[in-house]
């Protein structure tokens, strides 16, 4: 294979590959980091240490030179979200005073991906501490948009997303809070998945709240998705892929499709026409209270858990330094954030009887009504606009223009994508078209422990809707 033939395979293809012999771990790597050094620009790394790559793609070759059981992901290399524990790399989670942190252990989801077979392709840039939707880190620099390098692939996994998107590799790891795998995906045109919460392990992930954290992967193609899902959780079963002939899809029109932009509200409703026309019935029902009940629980509680989390993170992870050393060399943008919100005595920090009441009485209810709506609608999964937007350019205001109106850049890339992962549901993103140049995605959102019946159904609209084509070209080498 040349090395364009090899970046374009997918990972269980280029995995595949690897195993019987068709092309070596050594040469495969040798095309993804020539790939990962044309598109240096996009700054999707952080480390990235091209030599102990090849040293354990060779290592892969002698295993499978000497007969040894081969693992899913042989030879694949994988970046990992900067947010997530390894032990022979550097685990930054985007903030200076962790530039030389080297933690005690992988966490459990890279010791999964190396016991398949994978090679960590190096850590990946991100929103400084997670704590953010646009990846404009200003401790090591912005992650670029692959498809304009003028503007973000969002956040905070932006660095994964803009790597898979790019061509450096065809699945990599991510981590989402509030949208982290989902909006880069949206924003770069890929596959995410963000997971039932709780079904692949989250330990030794820099944290923002165990309530909402989820580490999960972003593919080319969701085919990938079910590998990395069979890889993490051992399903031996196959997805079922269903007919859209008689699928049901839910659409909640009073929160999710207000107030779109009108490139986004186009090509979403493109895709339901599509969905439609291939027998998909689309029930529309919205989901009242589901505004009120997300103003209660999202922010409420990420906000009065961050620090708390963080810093037991560090100290399970055997790091030298406390939060207070860490809060002291955080970026300008973020200790801002911090400082009125979370730390000690802020400002504006949540009181201990509103965070009882998000967590006992309002998650619950959340719960319930999506559990309720599923059910008595007999919906198999809901669609919705992944974000209200394309994505903005790096550095622009703290405000975006939708048809006419100024709106709060927050509210215009979190909105639709806060209630699953505030409920704990499995959430798909899937590219829906171009716009202008840019990537406009869906998001399919299914009731909580339907992982797999989701993906299947990603992979059936998958088929019908397509993949869009690779982003504006990037030599090999």
């Amino acid at each position: 294979m040349t090395p364009d033939e090899m970046i374009a395979l997918s990972a269980a293809d280029a995995a595949s590959a690897m195993r019987e012999g068709r092309v070596t771990a050594l040469a495969y790597a040798e095309a993804v980091l020539a790939r990962c050094a044309a598109g240096a620009d996009l700054n999707a790394f952080i480390t990235l240490d091209p030599e102990a790559v090849r040293a354990e793609a060779r290592a892969a070759d002698r295993r499978r030179a000497a007969g040894e059981v081969l693992g899913p992901l042989h030879g694949l290399l994988v970046p990992i979200k900067d947010s997530i524990n390894t032990a022979d790399l550097p685990t930054t989670a985007g903030t200076s005073a962790l530039r030389r942190f080297h933690p005690a252990t992988d966490a459990p989801v890279v010791a999964r991906l190396r016991a398949a077979g994978a090679i960590v392709l190096g850590k990946t840039n991100l929103h400084e501490l997670s704590l953010g939707w646009t990846s404009s880190n200003m401790a090591y620099g912005p992650v670029r948009n692959p498809w304009d390098r003028m503007r973000i692939p969002g956040g905070s996994s932006g660095g994964s997303a803009a790597a898979v998107a790019a061509g450096m590799a065809p699945l990599a790891l991510a981590e989402d809070t509030e949208g982290s795998i989902r909006v880069p995906a949206a924003l770069c045109g890929i596959a995410g998945f963000r997971p039932t919460t709780g079904r692949y392990p989250n330990e030794g992930c820099a944290p923002i709240t165990s309530e909402f954290d989820q580490v999960g992967p972003v593919a080319r193609q969701v085919s990938d998705l079910v590998l990395f899902d069979d890889v993490m959780t051992g399903e031996a079963s196959p997805v079922v892929v269903p007919s859209l002939a008689g699928l049901r899809l839910g659409v909640a029109p009073g929160y999710y499709f207000a107030d779109l932009d009108p490139a986004v509200a186009e090509a979403v409703d493109g895709v339901i026409g599509q969905l439609e026309r291939a027998g998909v019935a689309i029930v529309r029902v919205d989901l009242p209270g589901l505004a009120e009940l997300i103003e209660a629980i999202t922010l409420t509680v990420q906000i009065h858990d961050v620090v708390p989390s963080l810093r037991r993170w560090l100290a399970a992870s055997g790091a030298s330094i406390t939060y207070e050393a860490l809060h002291a060399e955080v970026s300008p943008d973020v200790k801002a954030l911090l400082e009125a919100f979370a730390v000690p005595g802020a400002p504006r920090a949540i009181p201990e009887e509103l965070y009882a009441a998000a967590i006992t009485v309002h998650l619950p209810a959340l719960k319930a009504l999506f559990a309720k709506w599923f059910a008595e609608n007999r919906v198999d999964a809901m669609l919705l606009p992944a974000t209200r937007i394309q994505a903005t350019l790096i550095g622009e205001g703290s405000t975006v223009r939708i048809a006419g109106s100024e709106v709060p850049f927050e509210a215009a890339i979190s909105r639709n994508i806060a209630p699953g992962s505030t409920a704990g549901l499995p959430g798909l993103v899937l590219p829906a078209a171009l716009a202008g140049g840019l990537p406009v995605a869906i998001e399919l959102d299914g009731p909580a422990g339907s992982d797999r019946k989701l993906l299947g159904i990603g992979l059936a609209v998958e088929a019908l809707i397509g993949r869009l084509p690779p982003p504006p070209a990037i030599s090999a080498g």
